[in-house]
């Protein structure tokens, strides 16, 4: 219960920052895959795409940090799965006018520290 107070609180904060940060993304972690998300800018639209990351040997996700590189207004949120899961969806949306430019990062547990 504890955590998912935790995560609730972490997941309203990084809706309104430019940056996602949540869970252990600096001890006794991997860096399991790394993604530049990016997408043009259409006059007067906001842009939205989703992110979908599956970890294929099943280790469960300990971090995960998205680095808004162009310090917009751009949103991000998590829809499913997340810390504690193998699996992660994400979903993006830019500010009207602006293109999306994230840098995603998913960390799970090493395996010599099980």
């Amino acid at each position: 219960m504890r955590y998912l107070i935790i995560l609730t609180v972490c997941l309203f904060v990084a809706v309104y920052a430019d940056h996602l940060i949540v869970g252990n993304v600096s001890n006794r972690v991997v860096l399991a895959n790394q993604t530049k998300v990016e997408y043009n800018a259409i006059p007067f639209m906001k842009r939205v795409k989703y992110f979908f990351y599956s970890q294929t040997d099943n280790r469960l996700i300990q971090g995960i940090q998205a680095l808004d590189t162009l310090h917009s207004k751009a949103s991000i949120n998590i829809t499913a799965g997340g810390v504690g899961y193998s699996y992660v969806n994400l979903r993006l949306k830019s500010e009207r006018g602006r293109g999306l430019s994230y840098d995603i990062g998913i960390y799970v547990q090493d395996y010599f520290y099980h």
